[in-house]
């Protein structure tokens, strides 16, 4: 099932024992384009603080409560790392966090999900339940450590441009991903300022470079493709008939599949 990125910022979070907080964003990696883990806000509980949830922990959405559910107490929130989302994420900073709830590092073997490979969630550690604090782990934008230069926030780049392979096509506008994998399987284009009131989908898989300078993601389609694909509903997540129809678009475009043959 698809969800919306962008919907989740409505979204409260729960821990197996009561609320955590809302969600105010997702962090994913450009690379293998998933969704690596959302920032939650806390209540007054835990002064407002904000905290990295990864997806290992999670059990579910449930769309009509608009809630994320957790397999974690509000202990083990407590003790978790706060997260400064003005800066960036450090790779050490990503081990101590992982090391705090005993999952498992996805680098340098890219065994984190991506494209279909659903992650092996494992137990929250009883260590962790009964750690008070964040028991000294670094900072996450320390100086002297490797910064993660695939992670991105969603926040930031909603409103990048979409330049297509010839002329700009739009922006940014949302992130659909896969609840069981993570793995984002497209970018909502809203095309607006071209084509009145129209939004689209662009497959990661289509996707040549992010130049982060310049705000842009470059697509391998042209504004004529992604003219002449299928409109998106504007309060509708894709039904399989849409996505049927988006697929032979792009394949009559000489596209297959997901990924361009040309």
């Amino acid at each position: 099932m698809l969800h919306s990125l962008k919907a989740l910022g409505h979204f409260h979070i729960r821990a197996v024992d009561g609320e955590i907080g809302h969600i105010q964003e997702g962090y994913f990696d450009d690379e293998r384009w998933v969704v690596r883990y959302l920032v939650a806000r806390t209540g007054g509980w835990l002064s407002g603080r904000e905290v990295l949830i990864s997806p290992y922990s999670i059990d579910g959405i449930d769309e009509r409560a608009h809630a994320v559910l957790t397999r974690l107490t509000r202990r083990q929130v407590q003790g978790s790392p706060s997260i400064d989302t003005a800066g960036p994420i450090s790779r050490r900073y990503e081990s101590s966090y992982l090391r705090y709830y005993g999952y498992p590092l996805y680098w340098p073997y890219t065994t984190f999900w991506a494209w279909g490979a659903v992650p092996q969630v494992t137990p929250v550690p009883a260590v962790a339940e009964e750690r008070p604090d964040s028991g000294g782990l670094p900072e996450p934008n320390s100086g002297d450590a490797e910064e993660d230069v695939h992670l991105r926030s969603s926040k930031e780049v909603t409103d990048y441009h979409i330049q297509g392979s010839d002329e700009a096509v739009g922006h940014v506008e949302d992130f659909l991903f896969e609840e069981d994998t993570w793995a984002i399987r497209y970018l909502v284009a809203d095309t607006r300022n071209w084509l009145p009131g129209k939004r689209v989908l662009v497959s990661p898989e289509w996707i040549r470079e992010v130049t982060w300078s310049d705000r842009t993601v470059v697509v391998e389609l042209t504004r004529a493709e992604i003219e002449g694909s299928p409109e998106l509903h504007p309060d509708r997540l894709p039904s399989r008939d849409y996505e049927a129809d988006l697929h032979r678009h792009y394949r009559r475009a000489g596209y297959w599949g997901e990924r361009p043959h040309r």
